[in-house]
C-alpha cells in the first residue's frame, strides 16, 4: 500500500512539472530534436571553419552569415502566409523548408570562398524562414491557454537536447577526422530525417476559412498584425533579444577559440569549446521546464525582463573572463551557465505572448513577423560581432560589456508594453 501511495504521489508530482500535452507536439518534437542534432554539427563549428580552414576574414564570415537574414525575412514573410494559406497550410510549408534547407547545407559543406558561402547561407536562410512560422503555429495550434508556455517548453526542450548530442558528436567528429565538410553533410542528413518525421508524422493542424479569396484574407491578415500596437512594440524589444542570441552562434565561439587568455598562451582548444557549450545546452535542458514552470506565474513583459536581466549577467561575466588575468574557464562556465537561463527563461514566454495576441486563423503570420525578428536580430548581430573580433583587443573585450549596458533599453522598452497592455495580460 506504501509503494501505491508513494507511485501515485510520484505520478502527480511528474504531471504538475509535464502538463498534458497534445500527441503531434511529441511527434514534432521528435523530429526537431533530430534535426538539431544536425544542427549542433555546424552551429558553433561554422565560424571556426570558415575562418581557420577556407581562410576568410572574421568580418567577411559575419556578413556571409548575415546574408542568411536577408532571405530569412523574404522566406519568413511568405512562409507565414503559406502556413495560413488553406491551399498551402502547416504541414507542406515545413516540408518545403526542409528540403531548401538540406540543399543550403550541402552548398555549405563544399564552400571554397566568399561566394560560395554567401550562395549557401542565403539557401539556408530562406530554408529557415519558411520553417519558422509554420513550425510555431503548429506548436501554437496543439496548445491550450493552461499549458501554452509548457507546450513550447517542451519544443524547445528538443530544440535544446538535440544541439548538445550534436555539439558532443561534432567535437568527437572532428577529433578523429579532422574534417569540418562533414558537419555540414550530416546537417542536411538531418533535415531529411525532419522531412520524413513531418511526412509520415504531422497533420495539418488548421482548417483555413475559404468563405473569402486568399488575396484578400492575406492582406487581411497583414493590416491586424502592423495595427497592433501591443504587437509592434513587442517586435521592437524581441529584435534586441535575437541581436543577443545571435552572438552565442557565431561570435563566441570565435572569441573563445581565437582570442588569447591572459592566463594562457593561447585560446580555449576545440574540444574545451565542445565541452562548454555542451554544458551551456545541458543546463538549458534541465532548467527548461522548472525555469517555465516558475515563470508560469508572472505576466509575459515580466518573465521578459527577467530574461533580460540575465542577459546582462551573462554578457558582463562574457567581459570578465576575457580580462580577468586566472581562472578564465571557470568565469566562462559561468557566464554560458546564465546565458543558457536567459535562454529558456526567454523562448518559451515570447512565443506564448505571440500566441496570446494572434487570432486563431492568422497565427502564421503573427509567427511570420515574429520570425523576422530573428532575421533582422542575426543580420545586424553577425556582422557586429564579426567587425568587433577584427578591432583591438581592448575594443573587442568591451564589446560584450557594450551588450550588457544595452539590456537597460530592453527593460524601459518591456515596461512601455507593459503599460500599454493594462491588466490584458495574464498575471
Amino acid at each position: 500500500m506504501t509503494f501505491k501511495l508513494m507511485k501515485l504521489a510520484s505520478q502527480s508530482q511528474l504531471s504538475s512539472w509535464l502538463p498534458s500535452i497534445h500527441p503531434q507536439v511529441w511527434i514534432f518534437a521528435i523530429g526537431r530534436f533530430f534535426s538539431e542534432v544536425g544542427t549542433g554539427f555546424t552551429l558553433f563549428y561554422a565560424p571556426i571553419f570558415f575562418v581557420n580552414q577556407v581562410g576568410l576574414s572574421a568580418t567577411a564570415v559575419g556578413v556571409a552569415l548575415g546574408s542568411a537574414s536577408i532571405s530569412g525575412i523574404v522566406g519568413r514573410i511568405v512562409g507565414g502566409s503559406l502556413a495560413d494559406s488553406g491551399e498551402w497550410g502547416r504541414r507542406r510549408t515545413l516540408l518545403l523548408a526542409t528540403a531548401i534547407s538540406a540543399s543550403g547545407s550541402l552548398v555549405l559543406a563544399a564552400t571554397t570562398n566568399f561566394t560560395i558561402l554567401v550562395i549557401g547561407s542565403l539557401i539556408s536562410g530562406l530554408g529557415i524562414g519558411f520553417y519558422w512560422p509554420a513550425a510555431e503555429a503548429v506548436v501554437a495550434d496543439a496548445s491550450q491557454i493552461d499549458n501554452r508556455r509548457e507546450t513550447f517548453a517542451i519544443a524547445r526542450l528538443a530544440d535544446n537536447l538535440g544541439l548538445a548530442i550534436g555539439i558532443v558528436l561534432a567535437g568527437f567528429l572532428i577529433a578523429i577526422i579532422g574534417s569540418y565538410r562533414w558537419l555540414f553533410v550530416i546537417d542536411a542528413i538531418s533535415f531529411l530525417v525532419f522531412f520524413g518525421v513531418v511526412y509520415v508524422g504531422i497533420n495539418e493542424t488548421e482548417q483555413q476559412q475559404k468563405k473569402e479569396s486568399e488575396k484578400t484574407q492575406h492582406f487581411a491578415s497583414w493590416r491586424t498584425v502592423l495595427s497592433d500596437r501591443r504587437f509592434l512594440v513587442y517586435i521592437a524589444v524581441n529584435i534586441f533579444f535575437t541581436i543577443y542570441l545571435s552572438q552565442i552562434h557565431s561570435t563566441l565561439p570565435l572569441y573563445f577559440k581565437n582570442f588569447v587568455i591572459k592566463s594562457t598562451t593561447e585560446g580555449f582548444a576545440q574540444t574545451t569549446i565542445s565541452v562548454l557549450f555542451a554544458w551551456h545546452l545541458v543546463l538549458a535542458i534541465i532548467c527548461q521546464l522548472p525555469v517555465t514552470s516558475a515563470l508560469k506565474r508572472c505576466s509575459y513583459t515580466l518573465a521578459l525582463t527577467v530574461s533580460a536581466i540575465l542577459w546582462a549577467i551573462g554578457f558582463g561575466l562574457i567581459w570578465v573572463s576575457g580580462t580577468a588575468p586566472s581562472h578564465n574557464l571557470v568565469w566562462v562556465a559561468l557566464a554560458l551557465g546564465v546565458l543558457a537561463v536567459a535562454i529558456v527563461s526567454y523562448t518559451p514566454s515570447a512565443a506564448s505572448l505571440v500566441t496570446e495576441l494572434a487570432p486563431e486563423n492568422q497565427r502564421g503570420v503573427y509567427f511570420s513577423i515574429n520570425a523576422v525578428c530573428w532575421s533582422v536580430g542575426y543580420c545586424i548581430g553577425h556582422p557586429l560581432g564579426g567587425w568587433a573580433l577584427d578591432q583591438p583587443r581592448i575594443i573587442t573585450d568591451s564589446f560584450w560589456l557594450g551588450f550588457s549596458l544595452s539590456v537597460a533599453i530592453v527593460v524601459v522598452i518591456l515596461q512601455y508594453l507593459n503599460r500599454i497592455w493594462a491588466d490584458q495580460l495574464p498575471k
